[in-house]
């Protein structure tokens, strides 16, 4: 981190300059960028640790002064060229505050859900649906740090443009009711809160369909809900559902690699495998936080059941192989599972004996 103090009287007259985080006054800029500024060194570390040393030199072009362009054709080209680079960091930060958000790193995602709400501002406009995903991601890191005040008045920016947008996407009224009932469920208000966890698995249904990873947060959370009110038999069937879900996921997208391990070199596949499996980062962390907290939920149950758990621990060991890290995969399946739940996780893996195989072949590789 690189952070220079302003001197006021260098700076240009009639141009006020502001904090990137809260908006107060600048008294401090990026020393790596020169075109981000601080009110303080809280702030300029905060935004750092987020995402600011991910995006510093991206900023430069963006936020510097257009050349003179000599025809209207280059001035064209130049805008183009800057639109394109606002969308793709709108997009980037967008997944590295999700990411922040399903490891459960609310302080974190705040800064570069800011930078993402701002990107889709100055790309869109200040009333354009697009602003919704950064709304509500600034809504579930509020929510998550118990800023249920600050979380209500992103959700209600949020339901305010879709209610002025006629032809509103299902996938965002989903993400928006999903976030209404985390909000109600931090509350203590159950009731309203599963009836908008019911919307959210309603619109994520028509939009990607009843057993899409992007529906079973809906019904994740709901389970959630009906788990704090012990109604234990509703919670489970619930669990059971998600846990499906990515199981089935992941099995597809293991059968996917292995067909194309039988066409690819192991070495071209290793750089194509992003590419290849359409599991980002964000996904990752989401799945990683779904199973190991149904995980735990199994493993301290009064009356276990092993076969559920062996799903559980076996979707967790694909997860781990499909991003190459083999030993936690190994280590989840070893290490976690009494003998009783292996043997169940055997039943389970019906192509154990090729995985093995793949995973030599690319150690190998």
């Amino acid at each position: 981190m690189n952070v220079q103090e302003l001197v006021p009287l260098a700076l240009p007259r009639g141009r006020p300059l502001s904090c990137e985080l809260c908006g107060g006054p600048a008294q401090l800029r990026c020393g790596a960028c020169h075109v981000t500024y601080y009110c303080d060194v809280d702030h300029q570390k905060a935004d750092w640790v987020s995402i600011h040393e991910k995006i510093c030199q991206l900023l430069i072009p963006i936020r510097t002064s257009f050349p003179f362009f000599n025809s209207e054709k280059e001035r064209k080209h130049g805008m183009e060229q800057l639109l394109h680079r606002q969308k793709h960091l709108v997009d980037f930060t967008h997944k590295v505050a999700q990411k922040f958000v399903f490891e459960g790193k609310h302080e974190e995602a705040i800064p570069a859900a800011l930078h993402s709400l701002r990107f889709s501002i100055d790309t869109c406009g200040p009333d354009s649906v697009e602003l919704v995903p950064a709304y509500l991601i600034l809504a579930e890191a509020s929510t998550g740090l118990g800023r249920l005040t600050q979380a209500e008045e992103y959700l209600s920016q949020a339901q305010w443009i879709v209610l002025k947008t006629s032809d509103c996407s299902n996938g965002i009224q989903s993400k928006l009711h999903r976030n209404l009932g985390l909000l109600y469920a931090a509350k203590g208000n159950f009731e309203e809160s599963l009836y908008h966890l019911a919307t959210d698995i309603y619109f994520a249904s028509c939009a990607f369909g009843t057993h899409d990873i992007s529906t079973s947060g809906g019904y994740f959370h709901m389970a959630n809900v009906f788990f704090r009110q012990n109604k234990m038999d509703i919670a489970d069937s619930l669990y059971t559902e998600v846990t499906d879900i990515w199981h089935a996921h992941f099995s597809r997208l293991i059968q996917v690699q292995s067909q194309t391990l039988t066409t690819l070199s192991c070495m071209l596949f290793i750089h194509l495998k992003c590419f290849i499996l359409n599991i980002d980062e964000a996904q990752q962390a989401e799945a990683s936080q779904v199973l190991n907290a149904i995980l735990d939920i199994r493993e301290q149950a009064p009356k276990q059941q092993p076969a559920k758990t062996a799903n559980v621990v076996h979707a967790l060991a694909m997860l781990h192989y499909l991003i190459f890290d083999f030993p936690k995969a190994s280590h989840v399946t070893v290490t976690v599972c009494d003998p009783v739940i292996q043997d169940c996780i055997r039943i389970f893996t019906t192509k154990g004996a090729e995985l093995r195989l793949h995973k030599l072949k690319l150690r190998d590789g």
